[in-house]
């Protein structure tokens, strides 16, 4: 059985499991039951898959479109309740209402773009650039903008992570990542196991994002423009490519037993030491649920045993 790894995300009250082109959005709704919906990525591309670097951009670009409508979707079923239900509606209110969704969801993702682009871009860049005017080495300069984009980003973990509704999410994000781990440790996917699972993993998504984040303070630094505005434009660009670069990486580690890559892996281990909290097992029992909506985890470990006996 091929295993690429599967992945998931924190969502509201809930985790969103993704295999290959299908993923789940597992729920726990406020009568206590667990709600699961399947769903397929559209646009998924298993020829891009086999493409190194291009892959990165790829699969970053869907992991935020789909994470977004599932974090959208979750919110749905904590609406106010005399709004009326999928099932009560009819065909044309369902069209509307998808209608709506996609705007909505299209607004938030370039509202989260210029966010993001504006705080751990712009804001580091401009500091940097008043910092400059007092230094002379330009590498030092971009160097100290990186070391910026890093620390803001640390606070903005923590700052947020201070919030109850985080925190929970924090919570449901531990429940994937010990889901995961429980399944390609090789043991059976039941609540006992779970607990007893480590939430890191070496592909999270905030590893992925703390790369990105190391690896653009290096290839900034050759930067070399006179022009603020092109210094910016070409940060921009160089993103995907750094992105892409950052996905390999984590791809590799993932799968890698290696001390050199173990080490280069424990920044980003240590960060998620924030981003994850242990669940209880109600919050495991949503991701169990979410796991087995999208993978035969019970094939997968009879396959590698299989492997091992042979």
């Amino acid at each position: 059985m091929r295993y690429s790894g599967i992945g998931g995300q924190a969502i509201m009250e809930g985790v969103m499991m993704r295999n290959g082109d299908e993923y789940a959005v597992a729920v726990r709704l406020p009568d206590q039951s667990i709600h699961v919906e399947t769903h397929k990525t559209r646009g998924y591309n298993e020829l891009i898959q086999k493409i190194p670097l291009v892959r990165g951009v790829y699969n970053f670009f869907w992991s935020l479109v789909v994470g977004l409508g599932s974090l959208m979707e979750s919110a749905s079923y904590f609406e106010d309740e005399d709004a009326k239900k999928p099932e009560e509606m009819t065909d044309e209110e369902k069209a509307k209402k998808a209608r709506k969704d996609r705007a909505e969801m299209g607004g938030t993702l370039l509202l989260s773009f210029v966010l993001a682009m504006g705080i751990f871009m712009a804001l580091p860049y401009g500091i940097s650039a008043l910092i400059g005017r007092f230094v002379t080495s330009p590498m030092l300069t971009a160097f100290i903008e990186g070391v910026l984009r890093v620390v803001i980003f640390l606070l903005y973990i923590v700052l947020i992570s201070k919030t109850e509704d985080i925190r929970r999410t924090f919570m449901y994000h531990g429940a994937e990542h010990k889901c995961i781990n429980c399944i390609e440790a090789g043991k059976e996917l039941n609540v006992e196991n779970v607990r007893e699972a480590t939430r890191l993993h070496k592909r999270c998504g905030t590893s992925f994002l703390f790369i990105v984040l190391l690896i653009s303070i290096f290839v900034f630094m050759f930067i070399r423009m006179d022009s603020h505005l092109m210094q910016l434009v070409l940060r921009l660009l160089l993103v995907p490519v750094i992105a892409g670069v950052s996905y390999e990486f984590i791809r590799l580690a993932g799968r890698s037993e290696n001390p050199v890559i173990d080490a280069l892996s424990k920044p980003g281990l240590l960060l998620q030491k924030l981003t994850t909290m242990e669940p209880d097992d109600d919050m495991i029992r949503v991701g169990i649920a979410s796991v087995e909506a999208v993978f035969d985890w019970k094939a997968f470990i009879d396959n590698n045993e299989d492997h091992c006996s042979m």
